[in-house]
Order: structure tokens, then C-alpha cells, then sequence
């Protein structure tokens, strides 16, 4: 993917104003960081949103602000969505070295199709959709990426354990916490449940029986 860049204005309305700022199609930002002063800026809601998308929070954006300060390189740590429209309302940058290492949340994406979906119709789980990881700022993985393929049935699953993440970039998650896996049927789950029921019964009566048998032999 290339560099991410934003061109941005400084922004001089603030307060209830900013409801003009988006009528006119503007999304008022802030920009903030180490060693800087918070910013008021606004940019172009339409490019803004692209942005959005393709950074997520774990790739950089260059955000270059008109008549001041150039290729400040920046995350999105918040953005506010309207609760009905769900319209961007603001949106926060975070500024950073490129020296310095940072954390970020890196999506983690399980592709294809498992052979226990595919062939014993399980259900692919995945608790964990983001893996928190500190790295450089420009090595900030884009996406963590996963074969389903290798969850051959339902006792495979994929553990934080399992990702490969190149040279200097921390996991910062528990190695035992789990990233996906595939579960049976319910009709499969039930029946089994109803079989070791019936085991139990099973054993119980026999129990009983030699309990019954031991009285009778005693009297």
C-alpha cells in the first residue's frame, strides 16, 4: 500500500460551530502528541472517510497541514460517530517519532474455508479480532493473516502462540489467548452431551445393583 497522506486546514471555529464545518462538508480533527500543541484542524469529509478506511489505527497517515507544519506522521486514535447517522463527527491524530516505538491494534483476518466447516458443518469462531502489538511506527504490521485450512476439526484452534510477526515487533497479547477455532453442530453437541448422560445412568444403575445385590447376599 502506499503512504497515506492527508492535507488538512487550521481550524478557527470550535464549540456548537462546528455543526457548520460539517454542513459545508468539513470534518473538524485534532491533532495531538509528544513534545507538540494540540491542534485544531478540519479537512474534507470525503477524503477523510477513504483514509479512515484504509488506516484503520495500526498504519500511518501523513497528515501535512496548510500554511503550517509538514509530513507529521500520525495514527488515528478516535474517531466519533454520529449514534443514528453514524456520519464522522471527529476524529483524532495521534503524532509520533518514527523513532520511537508505539502501540497499535493490527486486525487479525482467518481466510479460506476449514475443513471442519467445510465438511462436519462446524461454525468458525474468532474471539480475537485484533492483536495489540509495539513496534517502530513504519513497522507496524497492516494485518495479521491466518489459514483456516489448518483447523483440520474442532480440537485445532489458533492461539496468539501461533502468529508469526517479523523482527522487531513485539506481541504484546498472552500467548495463550485464543484466536479462532471451530465448534460442532449443536445437533452434534447435544447428542454427545445425550451419550454421556446415558453412560452416567448406566453406571449408576449398575452401581445400585451391586449395592442391591451385596444387601440381599448380606441378609
Amino acid at each position: 500500500m502506499d503512504n497515506l497522506n492527508l492535507s488538512v486546514n487550521k481550524r478557527e471555529v470550535t464549540g456548537k460551530k462546528v455543526s457548520e464545518l460539517r454542513s459545508n462538508g468539513l470534518t473538524p480533527i485534532h491533532m495531538y502528541g509528544p513534545e507538540i500543541e494540540s491542534s485544531p484542524l478540519q479537512c474534507d469529509s470525503k477524503i477523510l472517510d477513504r483514509v479512515i478506511t484504509d488506516a484503520g489505527t495500526n498504519i500511518p497517515v501523513t497528515v501535512n497541514v496548510d500554511g503550517g507544519e509538514q509530513n507529521n506522521l500520525c495514527f488515528i486514535r478516535e474517531v466519533q460517530y454520529h449514534p443514528v447517522t453514524n456520519k464522522v463527527l471527529h476524529v483524532d491524530f495521534m503524532k509520533v517519532q518514527v523513532e520511537k516505538s508505539v502501540r497499535a491494534q493490527v486486525p487479525i483476518s482467518v481466510i479460506g474455508t476449514s475443513p471442519a466447516v467445510r465438511t462436519m458443518g462446524g461454525t468458525l469462531l474468532q474471539p480475537l479480532l485484533t492483536l495489540t502489538v509495539e513496534a517502530l511506527p513504519l513497522e507496524i504490521p497492516k494485518t495479521i493473516t491466518l489459514e483456516a485450512e489448518l483447523l483440520v476439526d474442532f480440537e485445532t484452534n489458533f492461539y496468539v502462540s501461533d502468529i508469526e510477526v517479523d523482527e522487531g515487533v513485539n506481541v504484546i497479547n498472552e500467548a495463550s489467548e485464543m484466536v479462532a477455532s471451530v465448534v460442532a453442530p449443536r445437533v452434534e453437541r447435544i447428542e454427545s452431551e445425550g451419550e454421556e448422560g446415558d453412560e452416567t445412568e448406566t453406571e449408576v444403575a449398575g452401581e445400585e445393583a451391586e449395592e442391591s445385590f451385596g444387601e440381599d447376599s448380606s441378609g
